[in-house]
């Protein structure tokens, strides 16, 4: 089982909420990860104990990764929130979870992932741990341009 360490730091010209808002919705990660299918159940998905899945790849090369709210909080007088969720299989394992915080005229989201991947030896962690960062970091760019497309759109 490899284990992989990597964070991803990305700045916003969006308000702090709104960005919060969207990462904490999990259905939408679709719309800004890619080839990522979402499952998620009614509730709150920021209840600790919501659970969700992420189904990233194509047919049978999917990778399958479920998992749980541990804490989510918004913080309205600092105008910040955090996020943490435990993976919980069946490939990954560990924790996850990311802050977003005011910068400047935006906010910055710091995504962190420590995880265990099974299947996975651990001579190829460093290679996993760089494909997952340029992941997010792609996904991160992504959310960027949807939410600025989003924003134009409802200023006319």
């Amino acid at each position: 089982m490899a284990k992989i360490h990597f964070d991803v730091r990305h700045h916003f010209d969006q308000p702090t909420k709104v960005v919060w808002d969207e990462l904490v919705d999990w259905e939408r990660h679709a719309d800004w990860i890619p080839a990522t299918k979402m499952e998620v159940k009614p509730g709150d998905p920021t209840e600790a104990g919501y659970e969700f899945t992420a189904r990233s790849g194509f047919g049978p090369l999917a990778l399958v990764d479920t998992m749980r709210v541990l804490s989510c909080t918004w913080n309205d007088a600092g105008e910040s929130g955090d996020c943490q969720v435990e993976k919980i299989g069946p490939i990954l394992y560990g924790q996850a979870g990311f802050t977003v915080k005011p910068d400047g005229s935006g906010c910055v989201v710091d995504w962190i992932e420590e995880i265990e991947v099974r299947r996975v030896p651990q001579f190829l962690a460093p290679i996993a741990a760089w494909l997952g960062a340029t992941g997010f970091k792609q996904g991160m760019k992504s959310l960027a341009k949807l939410l600025a497309k989003r924003s134009s759109q409802s200023e006319r």
